[in-house]
């Protein structure tokens, strides 16, 4: 069921980006010569009009194949088969850059249109407010209003709020005093200090904890009385909190644009944190706090193996949330300015449309190359990476 599940998700988010392509190539008049899904080598295919549509042997991307997508490709036909006006019309290089540019883009456009639009539902089902994100550092989200929430991320063994039945991932909401009549009202949690501020001034006294499960939607009002730890000098309950903010989209305005605002601020949180993690690992120079958070196909199959054994009632709810944020980091990374990507070729695209002319030929095709097999050796690392985290736990 995972491994199905995880090739539909790749299947979906790489024929959307590859539809793009498809269709913006065919309304320009380019000569698509192959969709194909997967890379070689090729399983079965089938040709339609002029296109060919394949399904090949490593499902883990796939590719939009245009006729005269590379130089050589032209340089190469034999003289006897020299192009004819027409064909050479519907060659990609000799299209004009603004057409090059809206053919490049459209894969982009397709993953961000298939993030904004599951974001648009999952937002419009929820009362326009998203599930509580867990913060790695503090982080002020430019659209929509945060609310603060709690998450439990490790409970001791035999501690009180094991023995009460808190778990990992559940959303502490709010605290009452129990057996106290003046303090027999809920009291809501935004912050993990507020908890620990209430825990500890409740040693041997009984507090009721209302918690509901951020993965699988499982609610609980449970009773813990926090002990008094010699080496913490404090009151606890045996629970490791993180921050997590729930963002609400309220206003007119706020809902109509939710599936923008909510994408933008996932994607700007994601990347900024990303970023911090890279400033850690330059400071204590080791790269063990950006390979935890960047995972790859391996590490992706994992989370859905997770999500499907976890989900319960939330599950198809998860699934879309993952499909919409793989969605969106795939037209983010994807726009990079970096070889091999879109965004590496749209930096030629550009530089055509300033200069009035193309790149030097064999310079764009050996930074491709460079770029190509640089992009696989990252890949075949974070796998590596991911299994081997696999194989800790």
């Amino acid at each position: 069921m995972s491994l199905i599940l995880f090739v539909i998700i790749i299947a979906v988010l790489v024929l959307i980006h590859e539809l793009g392509h498809f269709i913006a190539a065919k309304k320009s008049g380019i000569l698509v010569e192959e969709f194909g899904f997967g890379f070689p080598p090729r399983i079965w295919g089938k040709k339609i009009g002029e296109t060919t549509y394949s399904i090949n042997a490593i499902p883990l991307g796939g590719f939009v194949k245009l006729f005269g997508e590379e130089y050589e490709e032209i340089e190469n036909v034999p003289t006897k088969q020299s192009l004819s006006v027409s064909l050479k019309k519907r060659a990609f290089i000799y299209k004009k850059p603004i057409v090059k540019t809206v053919v490049i883009l459209a894969g982009v456009i397709m993953n961000t249109v298939l993030g904004v639009t599951i974001y648009y539902t999952l937002l419009g089902f929820n009362r326009f407010q998203s599930d509580p994100i867990p913060l790695i550092s503090p982080y002020n989200f430019r659209f929509g209003t945060q609310e603060g929430r709690v998450i439990a991320i490790h409970i001791a063994p035999e501690s009180p709020a094991a023995k009460a039945g808190i778990s990992v991932e559940d959303t502490i909401l709010r605290y009452r005093l129990n057996g106290i009549k003046q303090e027999a009202k809920w009291h809501s949690i935004t912050s993990a200090s507020s908890l620990i501020d209430t825990i500890k001034s409740s040693a041997d006294s009984e507090v009721l904890l209302e918690t509901e499960n951020v993965r699988n939607g499982v609610k609980k009002i449970v009773p813990v009385v926090p002990y008094y730890n010699k080496e913490l000098k404090r009151a606890i309950i045996g629970v490791n909190l993180l921050d997590a903010v729930v963002l609400k989209y309220q206003t007119p305005r706020q809902k109509i644009l939710s599936g923008f605002m909510h994408s933008y601020n996932l994607l700007a949180y994601n990347y900024t944190t990303i970023g911090r993690l890279f400033q850690i690992a330059v400071k204590d120079k080791t790269l063990e706090p950006v390979s935890q958070t960047v995972s790859g196909p391996v590490g992706i199959y994992s989370i859905v193996n997770e999500i499907i054994q976890t989900s319960g009632e939330k599950l198809v709810k998860n699934i879309l949330n993952v499909v919409g944020l793989l969605s969106l980091s795939l037209a983010a990374m994807n726009i990079l300015p970096l070889p091999a990507l879109d965004g590496g070729r749209l930096v030629f695209i550009i530089y055509e449309w300033i200069a009035g002319k193309p790149v030097n030929k064999n310079f764009e095709r050996y930074v491709n190359l460079i770029g190509f097999f640089a992009l696989i050796s990252i890949g075949i690392l974070v796998s590596i990476n991911d299994i081997m985290r696999l194989l800790r736990l």
